[in-house]
């Protein structure tokens, strides 16, 4: 049996310690769920673009707003703009008030974007020559590879391989997953997040706060990554499991993400500075669900009298809503360990929690990855073939509404 009560389940903990093999050894065993995980992640991909070159709306858009030339341009839209100035411009931190009394009170600032992402941009870039875009693309397509092998990695030591190379192909068509192959930091921090609750359930406790580290560097939503791995180091300290050595976890953990945000209100020129720009000029702050009440009950009533509507991508965010009750309750059956509970709901505390756009939870349950693994457990059950036609019929799919419908129909 596992349990809740300590940083690693019981069963984890039992298992005989992993020891690293040859090239051979290594490739035989990650390349069936990355594999699997590209395969179903590369269909949706030219489905999204068949469907954009079909409706040919990129076209008319501004290419920092989901428009382009090509089809692909539209994946470095948005966010994307902001990286890429931050890749080749630096940062340039100011709190800027704007006259007016609408929801935007500042201007918007790149600073609000966490460094990591584009810094690994612009030395791709240098060394590649690639340009900002092939860059960030490159950058990102590798991070999910990573991610997807670390999500197998996890799943295989908690549920068996079987159960791993599923969760990764499952993965390829969550809500959002259109983002994993796009200049977003999704990828890389996912990468981040599912190698150090490895770390943590295989009792690394340096590597699982190096990796929180990095992780705390690319993007905001590190902070319950942080919290998770502290948690399950704090635990491991006061039972004794592992000595000292999870005070090494502890006290790296939270390094990245503290240091930016003291780095980031210096230059601001307040302690609260990187929170006042994110509630200012982008409208992210805690308002304890009231924009996801008014965003239900518009949905509902087809009222659509909430924070910058989109119908379509908003009611695919509602069915996920819906869905998540059921989802975490057969995942709690499974009584994973301490550190993906707690990364788990306090994510989609996070996220629920705030004012935002309601399409953005589409994206930003993407690094929620403990969520596959009932949906892994469930689809294990069927036979190879059954499972594959899943994967493929899913991957299709997604392509509308993982993809399209975030980049065309609405906002990533």
């Amino acid at each position: 049996m596992t349990t809740l009560t300590d940083g690693v389940s019981e069963s984890a903990a039992d298992l005989p310690e992993e020891r690293p093999g040859g090239l051979r050894e290594f490739a035989g065993r990650y390349a069936p769920p990355v594999l699997v995980y590209a395969g179903v992640k590369l269909l949706g991909l030219l489905v999204f673009f068949k469907l954009l070159a079909y409706s040919g709306t990129y076209l008319k858009n501004n290419p920092r707003f989901g428009g382009g030339q090509h089809v692909w341009d539209v994946l470095g839209s948005w966010d994307g703009w902001w990286y890429v100035q931050v890749a080749e411009k630096g940062y340039h931190p100011a709190l800027v008030p704007l006259p007016g009394n609408g929801v935007f009170t500042m201007e918007q600032n790149s600073v609000a974007f966490f460094p990591l992402y584009p810094a690994l941009m612009r030395i791709v870039s240098s060394v590649t020559g690639l340009g900002s875009y092939g860059a960030g693309m490159l950058v990102s397509v590798l991070a999910s590879l990573v991610a997807a092998a670390g999500i197998y990695a996890l799943t295989d030591r908690l549920y068996g391989r079987r159960a791993g190379i599923l969760a990764a192909g499952l993965w390829a068509v969550f809500p959002g997953a259109g983002v994993a192959w796009s200049l977003y930091s999704e990828s890389l921090f996912t990468a981040f997040a599912a190698w150090a609750c490895w770390a943590v359930v295989t009792r690394r406790w340096t590597a699982a706060g190096l990796l929180t580290l990095f992780a705390g560097l690319t993007r905001p939503s590190a902070s319950v990554l942080v919290v998770a791995v502290c948690a399950a180091a704090l635990v491991a300290l006061y039972r004794r499991d592992d000595g000292l050595r999870p005070l090494s976890g502890l006290l790296l953990a939270p390094v990245g993400f503290v240091g930016y945000l003291a780095w980031a209100s210096w230059k601001l020129g307040s302690v609260t500075g990187y929170f006042t720009l994110q509630e200012r000029a982008w409208a992210h702050k805690v308002d304890w669900g009231y924009n996801l009440f008014r965003a239900v009950r518009g949905l509902g009533l087809g009222r659509y009298d909430y924070l910058f509507p989109y119908p379509i991508e908003d009611l695919i965010a509602l069915a996920v809503t819906l869905a998540l009750p059921f989802l975490l309750l057969a995942y709690f059956r499974l009584r994973p360990p301490l550190v993906l509970t707690v990364y788990t709901l306090l994510t989609l505390a996070q996220i629920y929690l705030s004012l935002q756009m309601m399409g953005t939870v589409n994206r930003f349950l993407l690094p929620v990855f403990p969520l596959l693994l009932p949906l892994a457990l469930a689809l294990r059950k069927l036979p190879r073939a059954q499972q594959a036609a899943v994967l493929v019929l899913l991957g299709a799919l997604s392509g509308w509404y993982a993809s399209y419908a975030l980049f065309n129909l609405g906002i990533p």
